[in-house]
């Protein structure tokens, strides 16, 4: 049980303790700076620890805030801290010092965080709105603490801010209205958002069975259960900020469930066509990549700028002028059709039309959507003036995924081709594309393009990636690996390559999203083992042109050799992330970025 040290003398008819007991700390007494020390001694390294002012006056929700919330090694709001083990040493460090010698004026936990922050280790401070914490020091003052905190209802401030404070039109004027009030119920029952989460994911599994019956009464239960599942997955998020459950396996579920469920779901909708005599799946294929390559352009476009010095782009300075237009950023929210609005249109066209048309509309509103954010992000890296950090380039170099191949290439043309970059992806890229499609299936010319596309993967990325527009580079990567596999399972033109081909595509994109929540998480890319056991995205290339080739003459088995090759890749990347996002190690997160 983690452990609150309440220090000071007790101020009479104060809740202060059975406060904390509340939120599930043992409370211990110390009367003075000497006595805390002492207390702190006592306490187990491995356990979260926290120092409050006897004298604290605040909301309950500002103690949880700062006490309670996982994703920090220490956390503060004036006359309360709270530290994990990662930060108990300098705790027990300023503690011994401030026993000596107060070092500084204040609340004495406030001078706590002072020494810790000041010994090298960030102390996250919680915005807390219109929430009261503070520590006065006369009675008139404590009278005036009081009155803050009756004039501000608690609970509402905490069902407000269990909601995204940044989300899609649909999601924050049609779900989160009521899913707060869903989200409470959950917390009040003791449910867990990874029990939210995975039942998110069972609903939609669900609905992409009843899609992939091909009836009329299975697109309209599977419309319906969509939406519930997407309900649920914003429950989920509101949960953890409503209760701050914020864990290792709820960063994982969260990162990739939303993926698994709406690729899943494309699936069902390709075997319910099939039923009636459709063959979409290219069309089902196509919005995976598509859907794909968008995120991997936010990810790449955000890392690279996660940390760059200075932002003069006029296309930034515009964006921040339309944000005071309130319409605007509610239009420019939707047309990226976002997981809300995007969810909401498949539920409602499955109901009433076809999946062909289902993705007629996706691949449409899909593909307009990445050419506004892909646009705009260019604009901004070409006329911006920064300097990209190792970190960034890093993280970029991280998301190409490049395999053994490209490394040994990389060496060997890396000092020929300085600052490759992006046009080497790009060169690279369209002519195996263009090979793809102008020759037959099985020719030679595409395992030579494939060649040549790996060369040039290893120029573009033999160098840091600090080029303006060099953040396109993971990003073309994956469209070219992505749509090379579509258009060879689609020129096999044997039943069951399309499908196997999504697969393969399906299980490569789970190796790339769970390679982005690991950056984002500040642990770094997977292993590079396990790149180089999946091979990289130019080795999976050059061995799937090179299989196309050889069963050219009896492409019936192209199929199996797709199917063999996603079942490997699935299997050794969800293993590996398994044991990553369960252990310890693995960060306590929870995505607050943009809707996806």
């Amino acid at each position: 049980m983690p452990t609150v040290i309440l220090t000071g003398l007790p101020v009479p008819g104060s809740a202060l303790a059975d406060e904390l007991r509340s939120l599930g700390f043992e409370v211990r007494p110390a009367a003075t700076p000497s006595d805390t020390a002492a207390a702190l001694a006592l306490v187990p390294a491995d356990q979260r620890v926290a120092v409050v002012d006897g004298e604290f006056v605040g909301h309950v929700h500002a103690l949880r805030l700062a006490l309670t919330d996982p994703r920090f090694d220490a956390c503060a709001v004036t006359g309360a801290l709270a530290v994990q083990p990662g930060a108990r040493a300098a705790l027990d460090r300023a503690a011994a010092l401030d026993a000596s010698a107060p070092v500084g004026d204040g609340p004495y936990p406030d001078r706590l965080a002072a020494a810790v922050e000041a010994a090298g280790t960030p102390v996250h401070r919680p915005e807390l709105g219109t929430l009261v914490a503070a520590v006065p020091a006369t009675t008139a003052e404590r009278r005036a603490a009081a009155a803050a905190v009756a004039a501000v209802d608690d609970e509402a401030v905490r069902l407000r801010t269990a909601v995204k404070s940044r989300d899609g039109f649909f999601t924050t004027f049609f779900v989160s209205p009521y899913s707060r009030y869903i989200a409470r119920w959950c917390a009040r029952r003791g449910l867990t958002p990874n029990q939210v989460t995975t039942a998110s994911l069972i609903t939609a599994l669900i609905a992409a069975g009843c899609a992939a019956t091909g009836d009329r009464w299975g697109y309209v239960a599977a419309g319906v259960l969509l939406l519930v599942s997407f309900v649920l997955d914003c429950t989920d998020g509101q949960l953890a900020r409503y209760s701050l459950q914020y864990s290792t396996m709820g960063a994982w579920l969260d990162a990739t469930f939303d993926r698994a469920k709406e690729y899943s779901f494309y699936a069902g909708l390709a075997l319910g066509a099939a039923r009636n005599g459709d063959d979409v799946w290219a069309l089902a294929l196509g919005a995976m990549i598509l859907m794909t390559c968008r995120h991997v352009v936010d990810f790449a476009f955000n890392e690279a700028n996660h940390d760059a010095t200075a932002n003069t782009s006029p296309t930034a300075a515009l964006s921040d002028k339309l944000d005071s237009v309130g319409w605007t950023v509610w239009v420019r929210r939707m047309i990226i059709l976002p997981i809300g609005e995007r969810w909401a249109m498949i539920a409602v066209l499955i109901a009433f039309t076809t999946p062909r048309i289902v993705f007629y509309a996706l691949l449409v509103g899909c593909a307009f959507g990445a050419l506004y954010t892909t646009a705009g992000r260019v604009l901004r890296s070409l006329t911006r003036k920064a300097r990209r950090t190792d970190r960034a380039a890093q993280a970029l170099a991280d998301l190409a995924d490049s395999g053994p191949v490209a490394e040994l290439t990389g060496r060997a043309v890396g000092r020929m081709a300085p600052g490759a970059g992006i046009a080497a992806a790009v060169i690279g890229s369209v002519a195996l594309l263009w090979a793809a499609w102008a020759y037959e299936f099985g020719a030679r010319q595409v395992i030579v393009a494939a060649v040549f596309y790996a060369v040039l993967a290893g120029a573009a990325v033999a160098r840091p990636l600090k080029g303006a527009l060099d953040w396109l580079v993971p990003p073309v990567f994956r469209a070219a690996e992505y749509t090379t596999v579509l258009i060879l399972a689609a020129k096999a033109d044997v039943p069951g390559a399309l499908p196997a081909a999504f697969g393969l595509v399906a299980a490569v994109a789970y190796h790339h999203y769970d390679t982005v929540y690991r950056i984002r998480g500040g642990t770094g890319a997977p292993p590079h083992w396990l790149v180089r056991t999946i091979g990289g995205h130019e080795g999976r290339i050059l061995l799937i042109t090179v299989l196309a080739s050889v069963l050219a003459s009896r492409a019936v088995d192209f199929p199996v050799a797709l199917t063999a090759l996603a079942v490997f890749v699935a299997l050794v990347v969800l293993v590996e992330s398994i044991r990553f996002w369960v252990s310890s190690g693995a960060p306590a997160v929870h995505d607050e970025g943009e809707p996806a």
